[in-house]
């Protein structure tokens, strides 16, 4: 195995999807969400509807992922391209992996936080998409960390960053717009702007760190930074309620710590644009 690879990881090397093969990957994703919401609901008929509001996200969303798995798997055993492209090769120097994976979370942090005013300017949530999104931070906490901090960065890591970037990037896309479409597909797939608006300046700076790195660990790492954050703020009373820091800070506090946060992502970003990528290592296919 790879060094810095993780061995359900080697089953993909061998297939880059272009365009039609993003395409189908994402079909693949919305067949997976209709079995795990069927199965979901079939068995809340038997186990009820509070056992589905506990326990059926842990069910339907892994399952959403298994028919793009399948068929991503099936066309790299196909061996598209003969030489392996890792989706997790791991490239760190001058650093090293401990210090990048501090630097990319911290750089995650001040993202997130720059990102929060900008989803101040979103209309309010609908009440129904506002309670679904509580319940996967105020509900039961192993059950929360379970789905958001290890299903979500796994599973949303592997497609958008591990396939649609890594895919388009061996096919000659040029990075800036591989980045980008790898983000909106990110921002596309979580299907209501108030998640997506985040999601897609957040998948900018994955898709970054992964264009630098070619470490599929760290991009991991910073979704479950992020999102384990949200889990922790929802265990505290008195965030509970919050739609925004601006809501809990007083302005000259949020302004202040929102510069910082700026200084942080600047220098982030100069610091990892120093990690380069041998060209001879990258894998272009022909196919």
């Amino acid at each position: 195995m790879r060094k810095g690879n993780f061995k359900i990881l080697e089953s993909f090397e061998h297939f880059n999807p272009g365009w039609k093969g993003v395409l189908k990957l994402f079909l693949w994703m919305m067949v997976g969400a209709v079995i795990g919401n069927v199965l979901t609901f079939v068995l809340g008929l038997f186990l009820g509807t509070e056992w589905v509001s506990s326990y059926g996200t842990v069910i339907a969303y892994p399952i959403m992922f298994i028919p793009p798995m399948f068929y991503a798997r099936r066309r790299s055993m196909m061996r598209e391209n003969l030489e392996a492209n890792p989706l997790n090769k791991g490239v760190f120097k001058p650093y090293g992996a401990p210090l990048c994976a501090l630097l990319v979370s911290l750089m995650t942090l001040a993202a997130g936080y720059i990102s929060d005013p900008v989803v101040t300017l979103l209309p309010e949530m609908p009440e129904f998409l506002e309670q679904a999104l509580e319940s996967m931070v105020n509900g039961n906490v192993l059950i929360n960390l379970l789905c958001v901090s290890v299903f979500a960065p796994f599973f949303e890591e592997w497609l958008c960053r591990g396939m649609v970037l890594r895919g388009l990037l061996a096919r000659n896309v040029k990075p800036v717009w591989a980045i980008l479409f790898s983000a909106f597909f990110f921002a596309f797939i979580h299907l209501n702007p108030w998640q997506a608006i985040p999601a897609f300046l957040l998948g900018c700076l994955f898709g970054y760190v992964y264009y630098k790195t070619k470490s599929l660990s760290l991009t991991m790492l910073m979704h479950c930074v992020n999102n384990t954050l949200a889990v922790v703020l929802g265990q505290i009373d008195s965030l509970k309620d919050m739609k925004s820091w601006m809501d809990v800070l007083e302005p000259q506090l949020f302004w202040i710590i929102f510069a910082a946060c700026v200084l942080v992502l600047v220098l982030g970003v100069r610091a990892i644009s120093r990690i380069h990528v041998v060209d001879s290592e990258d894998v272009s296919t022909t196919a």
